[in-house]
C-alpha cells in the first residue's frame, strides 16, 4: 500500500512529509489495533438500561460516547473530524 503525501497542505512545520509504504499483511497486533484510531469512529445501536441508544467507539474498540439518536452520534463524530462508520 502506498500512501501518497504529495498534497502540499500535508506538511509538518512547513516540511513536506515522505510517502509511507507498508504491507498490511505484516502489521503487528498493536499496529492493527491503532490503524485508523484518530480517523475512524464506529457507530452502533445498543440497549442501555432498556433504552435504545447509539454507541460511538474508536477504531480500536475503545468506547467514547452513547447518544439516544443516531444522527447526533454521527454529527459528534464528524464534529471531531473523524469518519463515522455504521456497525450493524
Amino acid at each position: 500500500m502506498n500512501i501518497d503525501s504529495s498534497n502540499p497542505s500535508d506538511t509538518i512545520s512547513g516540511a513536506p512529509q515522505e510517502a509511507v509504504v507498508f504491507d498490511v499483511r505484516h502489521l503487528s497486533e498493536q499496529q492493527l489495533a491503532a490503524l485508523g484510531v484518530s480517523h475512524i469512529a464506529y457507530v452502533k445501536p445498543v440497549m442501555v438500561n432498556g433504552v435504545q441508544g447509539f454507541a460511538i467507539h474508536a477504531a480500536d474498540g475503545t468506547p467514547m460516547a452513547i447518544t439516544e439518536n443516531r444522527d447526533v452520534a454521527v454529527a459528534a463524530v464528524v464534529q471531531h473530524e473523524m469518519l463515522p462508520v455504521s456497525v450493524h
